[in-house]
């Protein structure tokens, strides 16, 4: 395998992976990660280079039929302690980003740099703020940009995955429902009503929620419904007038959220809102089916040796699906690990997703 050494970061994944994660990218403070990445595509020959913002592009252009955009996100959740710096044990990174995703950061990196000739055009897109809300994505900020950097036949999410495939994502949304009440005096609570105490009922409702279970080309979507926040009270002696919940529900691929939003009323709230009350959607992102049929993608399933499985979780495959982009989530590292203090991924992870996506790049 040829390392590219060339690419001015230390020789191996995992040297690669943690020099990466030894420069902080917290979301909105990618510059220097950006600078590291942007330096290292540079000195490519067979990449063309773009950079917008602290988003990155580095794209071969060699005329194949089709074009596989691999992406990554350049920013981490804020460190807790213990994950700030990185540490190599018996070949184990650990440090903040070394699952979500600077794993994934520098399987790309090594695969840039060590692939000049693909048997596919391939398009790395190393992008910010995956981590904050949408509004902020520099993925979205290329589209409305630079569309023309963005064209490809299909797309893989260097997420992590445990080095399988996990195909489409569930959508996402989040709805604050208030409840009103009328105050009185503690000692005197039957001239009042209690707002805290009506949201008994609902919050039962949410606890004794059944997941529904969705299988699509194979893989079982099971959504999920938590209640989040919740807040009321006036004073120690006051019957509340005013209550609140923040209610969040992961919803299969097989519908939109407008769907989704209407089936969750209707289980939480199954009389209707009464007057005074409040409902308001905050936040909702649409899911993505697998699209695994997509022969690139298709492929990658094959060449992972794995089943594939369904992306309970949001990511910015959705995002690719929007714009009419079938993509697929494949990385290194245990998903259940990000954002936590023990954040880690070994040297055999980056070199398994590594060789899959050579194969897929090169046969």
């Amino acid at each position: 395998m040829t390392e590219p050494a060339h690419l001015g970061m230390p020789d191996g994944l995992l040297g690669m992976a943690t020099a990466l994660v030894g420069i902080p990218s917290v979301s909105h403070h990618e510059g220097p990660l950006a600078d590291a990445v942007e330096a290292a595509v540079r000195l490519c020959p067979w990449l063309a280079v773009d950079r917008v913002g602290h988003n990155v592009v580095a794209r071969t252009t060699l005329g194949r039929q089709s074009r596989l955009l691999i992406a990554g996100h350049l920013d981490t959740v804020p460190p807790v302690e213990g994950n700030e710096e990185p540490r190599v044990e018996d070949g184990t990174l650990y440090g903040l980003g070394a699952v979500d995703m600077k794993g994934g950061l520098a399987v790309m990196l090594y695969l840039a740099g060590s692939l000049p000739d693909p048997t596919v055009d391939v398009t790395w897109c190393f992008y910010a703020c995956e981590e904050v809300s949408q509004r902020h994505s520099g993925l979205g900020r290329l589209w409305r940009e630079r569309p023309e950097l963005m064209v490809a036949t299909a797309a893989v999410l260097c997420e992590p995955t445990g080095g399988a495939v996990e195909a489409g994502c569930q959508g996402t949304l989040r709805v604050r429902l208030e409840l009103a009440g009328r105050r009185a005096h503690t000692a005197r609570p039957a001239s009042g009503r209690n707002a805290i105490h009506r949201m008994a009922p609902v919050l039962a409702a949410a606890a004794g929620y059944q997941s529904r279970h969705v299988h699509i080309d194979g893989c079982a979507y099971v959504e999920q419904v938590q209640v989040v926040e919740v807040e009321g009270g006036v004073a120690a002696n006051v019957v509340p007038d005013r209550a609140s919940m923040v209610v969040n529900h992961r919803f299969a691929p097989d519908r939109l959220a407008i769907e989704a939003e209407s089936a969750l009323a209707e289980m939480l709230v199954p009389d209707g809102i009464e007057p005074g009350d409040r409902w308001e959607l905050t936040d909702a992102s649409e899911g993505a089916p697998p699209s695994l049929g997509e022969p690139l993608l298709a492929r990658l399933v094959a060449d992972s040796g794995v089943p594939p499985r369904a992306k309970q979780g949001w990511t910015d495959v959705a995002a690719c699906w929007a714009r009419g982009l079938p993509a697929a989530n494949f990385g290194p590292g245990d998903p259940h690990l990000a954002h936590t203090p023990g954040e880690h991924v070994d040297a055999g992870e980056l070199e398994q997703v590594s060789t899959v996506l050579r194969s897929l790049l090169t046969r």
